[in-house]
């Protein structure tokens, strides 16, 4: 009996556990998750600092007319060795340390040096320029959480923190299997009745993507005994993904050998389209997948139920494509009962976004997928969808305009 989406997507992520944890630089850790919440080991800035080239001085002494005696220079990297007392200024380098008795800096372009005496044109506020020690981040702050994925920016604040490493979770290795007699592999010479297999690469490049470890295992013939050798190696993998064979055709022998080989079933058939034949089970705790053979459905029952469990895997809090409101260009027809996963032009104009079929929703069209912005999550319950409404969009980094 075939299940949900939603049901099939909590299914799926109820028995993903992340992998184990590893130490790798910072220049290794991008876009890997964050094994453990990191506590800040010290003030940043770390001591109150100039924001600008310019005078430190107390606002007090800056009154019209005043003139104020320099006393002492501070470049970046220097040590503030005098206090700024009344009447005097000390002339600091961006990024240098704030001395003393100093409450505001004057940058250069408002006041006027000569010789050891300055004039400041414009009186500062206090506090003007000054980067306060703990003003960013204070000693003891949970600055980042576990599951965080590390971008360059969380690096630099690690980085900036005295860390040249991080604790992140390890990179599952993924098996991907295509079936069929009918397949070839990309580059060789097409015989009568054969067609390229372009599921491998392109699943091994959504892996790639996501900072998993592809293994492409190669084409299984449509025989028990070839399924069997192939499927028995990925199934020595964290992953294992086949495409086509469980279907309900007299050669579709997949499902049967994975039961075979002790692949417990969870769930084969979801309220989907496209994508209905998706299969999902467990052999000794690693997750095995079997998507459709067709390369649109492929695809998009990979980002659906695989992409979610292959982030959670490596310890991703985020799983899922951010999901927008869009508001719907022409009215949609559907069958009750499946959600629908329709590939839209996503455009942005007077009326915020707005979402149209990147083309023919037929799954043999490759060219739809490849023009569209977004996924609109058509609901099951629901046939028609008129022009205007409001509908969810997974968003696919693209925008058509």
């Amino acid at each position: 009996m075939p299940i949900s989406f939603e049901d099939a997507r909590s299914l799926i992520l109820d028995h993903i556990t992340p992998l184990e944890i590893e130490t790798v630089s910072l220049l290794e850790a991008n876009g890997r998750a964050l094994a453990e919440d990191f506590i800040a080991p010290w003030n940043l800035p770390l001591f109150n600092n100039s924001a600008m080239d310019g005078f430190a001085v107390r606002t007090v002494d800056c009154a019209q007319d005043n003139t104020l005696q320099i006393v002492d220079y501070i470049p970046a990297g220097g040590t503030a060795d005098k206090t700024v007392a009344p009447g005097t200024a000390v002339k600091i380098m961006t990024g240098a340390p704030v001395p003393g008795g100093c409450d505001a800096i004057v940058p250069f372009e408002e006041a006027s040096e000569l010789g050891q005496t300055l004039s400041v044109n414009n009186g500062p506020l206090k506090g003007a320029h000054i980067r306060v020690s703990g003003e960013d981040v204070s000693i003891g702050d949970r600055v980042l959480q576990a599951g965080t994925t590390l971008r360059p920016w969380e690096i630099s604040m690690l980085a900036s923190l005295g860390q040249t490493t991080a604790s992140v979770y390890s990179r599952p290795t993924v098996a991907i299997l295509s079936t069929g007699d009918e397949l070839t592999e990309p580059g060789k010479s097409l015989k009568p009745g054969q067609i390229v297999d372009s599921n491998s690469i392109a699943l091994a490049t959504a892996i790639r993507e996501l900072g998993a470890e592809p293994k492409i295992l190669g084409i299984a013939a449509d025989s028990p005994d070839s399924l069997r050798e192939k499927i028995n190696t990925g199934l020595e993998f964290d992953m294992l993904i086949t495409s086509a064979g469980v279907s309900m055709g007299d050669r579709d022998f997949v499902r049967e050998v994975l039961a075979e080989l002790g692949v417990k079933e969870l769930f084969w058939k979801v309220n989907i389209k496209p994508g209905r034949p998706t299969a999902f089970g467990l052999k000794d705790g690693k997750p095995v997948f079997s998507v459709p053979g067709n390369p649109v459905s492929a695809l998009i029952t990979f980002e659906q139920f695989v992409r979610p469990a292959l982030l959670a895997m490596m310890g991703h809090v985020r799983v899922f494509r951010p999901v927008v409101k869009a508001r719907l260009f022409e009215p949609v027809r559907k069958k009750e009962g499946r959600m629908q996963f329709m590939r839209v032009l996503v455009k942005t104009g007077e009326e915020g976004l707005t979402v149209s079929s990147s083309g023919d929703q037929n799954t043999g069209i490759l060219n739809t997928l490849v023009r569209a912005g977004g996924i609109a999550l058509l609901p099951a319950e629901r046939e028609t969808i008129e022009a205007g409404e409001l509908v969810d969009v997974q968003l696919l980094g693209q925008m058509n305009g």
